[in-house]
């Protein structure tokens, strides 16, 4: 690895690989007895760094594109970044989100740090230094909103704690204050359909790896105006070559989602919608946040066990709905189990099953077209039963939000 010494520093930068060849410009040295680096390129037009080196450590001046003044002639054009008050960031926050284009609509947030819900989407923001920002050390989970009432809220709730259990994450509040404030939030929110996330961290309070240092654990939430329900439109996956988390992270539904996003990228650029994962013995897993499901020659619905991967709620609603289809005829029968990558191209069905795409039909997996490379009956049965559950199903699956 190059380093840097006082020596080199000395000399000019275009003679000092690899700031040389990064900078693209030679660096102006004024003072021969304290070593500095000054370059200018980089992202912006007129971006410069300059160091120094003390006593103390090393002190650094950043510029932007507007160039400034050089009154001390040290050969650094330098920006001053201005100090805004509270007032003045809250405004910026304000013009910052008046510029996003989101296709997402954030009607309020509940945040146990300022303990109250607001709905207007500036401040709706978290600290730097809380540990799920700077360490990835935080869990989530979400509910459905339809037609005014909450989707499977309760078996989303105990999945959450569960999740926190294993992160060590210490919980703020009872189950049942919980649950309370998370009903109030999407009643403040006056949203009818979308849907409700809320998040765990041990809270802010420095910059650390362990969380001993944070003083408070923190509840999040947020609600989201929905749109369209989704399609039903088939799709194509491809098998994911970033790797699958270990067991004991895949069960659990924290933050860490940078392998499950890698994963969907990966498939975004190889024109297909999701990435599938195969566990440590080649085994069919599941895809970046969704289950996937598979109906054989023998018309057994089959899904992967939850042993490896996350047990999703709504796979698990389906499983139960399911039994519909084996009462009618329609299905022979339902099983877990393990599911070889060729026992699942060679399918008569796939599909992908989740609170944010319900129930997906997969017409192809890589170069294998499935079944008959077009929508199956029993994915559209099951995506019928799983709306049907939303807008009339029973007590236990749907909460009435009291706007």
């Amino acid at each position: 690895m190059a380093s840097l010494t006082a020596p080199s520093l000395r000399e000019p930068v275009s003679g000092n690989w690899p700031i040389g060849r990064i900078a693209g410009f030679p660096g102006v040295i004024r003072s021969p007895g304290r070593a500095r680096v000054a370059f200018h390129g980089g992202s912006y037009r007129g971006f410069g760094v300059g160091v120094e080196a003390r006593r103390w450590g090393v002190t650094r001046a950043v510029t932007s594109s507007n160039w400034g003044a050089d009154p001390a002639g040290v050969g650094i054009n330098t920006f001053r970044v201005p100090l805004l008050s509270g007032s003045e960031v809250a405004e910026k926050l304000r013009e910052f989100q008046e510029k996003v284009t989101s296709r997402q609509n954030y009607m309020a947030m509940y945040s146990s740090i300022f303990g109250g819900i607001t709905t207007d989407p500036a401040a709706m923001v978290i600290h730097m230094d809380d540990h799920m920002v700077h360490r990835g050390h935080g869990v989530f989970d979400t509910a459905a909103i339809m037609d005014g009432y909450l989707y499977e809220l309760d078996q989303h709730l105990d999945r959450f704690l569960r999740s926190a259990s294993m992160a060590k994450i210490r919980l703020p509040f009872e189950r049942s204050t919980m649950r309370g404030i998370l009903i109030q939030t999407v009643s403040t929110s006056r949203c009818r359909q979308g849907s409700l996330r809320y998040w765990l961290s041990p809270g802010p309070g420095d910059f650390l790896l362990s969380p001993s240092g944070c003083l408070n654990p923190v509840l999040y939430a947020i609600v989201i105006k929905g749109r369209a329900l989704p399609d039903r439109k088939g799709v194509k996956v491809i098998t994911s070559s970033v790797p699958m988390k270990s067991p004991q992270f895949s069960i659990m539904k924290s933050v860490n989602y940078l392998p499950n996003a890698l994963s969907k990228m990966e498939a975004e650029e190889n024109g297909a919608f999701a990435a599938i994962w195969l566990d440590d013995e080649g085994f069919v897993a599941e895809g970046p946040n969704m289950n996937v499901a598979f109906v054989t020659s023998d018309r057994e619905l089959l899904m992967p066990h939850f042993d490896k991967i996350l047990s999703g709620c709504t796979a698990k609603r389906i499983l139960v709905l399911a039994e519909q289809l084996v009462a009618d005829g329609r299905l022979r029968g339902i099983r877990l189990g393990n599911v070889s990558v060729q026992e699942g191209k060679m399918a008569d069905e796939m599909m992908l099953i989740g609170s944010g795409v319900i129930v997906k039909p997969v017409l192809q997996w890589d170069d294998q077209v499935i079944g008959a490379g077009k929508e199956g009956p029993v994915a559209q049965a099951l995506f019928d039963l799983i709306l049907e559950d939303m807008k009339s199903g029973p007590p236990e699956v749907r909460v009435p939000v009291p706007y």
